[in-house]
């Protein structure tokens, strides 16, 4: 593996065009739809681990909660959830599941890393190495890129449904620590320790979030050509689609 690493350029603060999952909603609801067996699949392991960790109440088991909270938001059956629950509390999924990162680089140096739920370690980092060596990046050795990151709680709401400006009032009133628009979203940031009391409270003010969950923020983000955004892409999705990867995260953004 190469355990090279490299700065990375400056991050604009009103948007992050190009690294954010969440950027375009529209266009990742078609991806949703098309691969909802797949992603029945993620989230489903996602729960039954959550479940084994910190038990089967998701009151009192805040990874649980969100897991649920994200197999809702793409109509998981309830009797799907409940499967994946009763898994973990009886034993039922014979897998061992281990979260493991990944880290490396895309075409022109993008920073990319990897959330997984993997039972075979080897097997996963064959498949991660062989698809960003086809697709013009690297594998690189843990610690690589995961300090460009920072863990941050992600809240988002769909812009043209909300008052912009409001939206920022409440979140910071709420204790968000930044508010970031972001293509067709506003992107609540707040502290992983406060994420579930400012949900909490903005759910109370009345808004409603296309997604909710900690995730890893690039600290800094890194300009790309033109001639490079589709091998990027192509890069992060042919990822996506392997079973075990639960998130992609990179620091890219696109040259204007």
């Amino acid at each position: 593996m190469d355990d090279s690493c490299a700065k990375m350029g400056a991050k604009g603060r009103d948007t992050m065009a190009g690294h954010s999952k969440w950027a375009n909603i529209k266009h990742k609801k078609s991806k949703e739809d098309a691969k909802r067996g797949q992603m029945f699949t993620k989230i489903g392991r996602k729960i039954t681990v959550a479940a084994k960790e910190g038990g089967p109440d998701p009151e009192a088991n805040v990874k649980l909660r969100l897991a649920i909270d994200e197999a809702r938001a793409v109509n998981m059956p309830n009797d799907t959830i409940d499967r994946a629950i009763a898994r973990a509390v009886g034993g039922l999924d014979g897998a061992s599941y281990s979260e493991v990162l990944y880290e490396g680089y895309g075409p022109g140096g993008v920073a990319i890393m990897l959330d997984t739920l993997t039972d075979n370690r080897n097997r996963t980092a064959g498949e991660v190495r062989h698809r960003f060596s086809k697709y013009g990046g690297n594998l690189g050795e843990s610690g690589c890129v995961a300090w460009m990151f920072e863990r941050r709680g992600v809240l988002v709401v769909e812009r043209g449904e909300v008052d912009e400006d409001e939206v920022m009032l409440l979140a910071l009133e709420a204790g968000a620590v930044d508010v970031i628009t972001d293509g067709d979203v506003i992107e609540i940031h707040t502290d992983p320790s406060d994420f579930m009391t400012v949900k909490a409270d903005l759910e109370a003010q009345g808004l409603q979030f296309l997604g909710a969950e900690i995730s890893f923020i690039p600290q800094n983000t890194m300009t790309i050509s033109e001639d490079k955004v589709e091998s990027m892409e192509k890069l992060i999705e042919i990822l996506e689609e392997l079973d075990e990867v639960q998130d992609v995260y990179s620091n890219y953004e696109v040259e204007s």
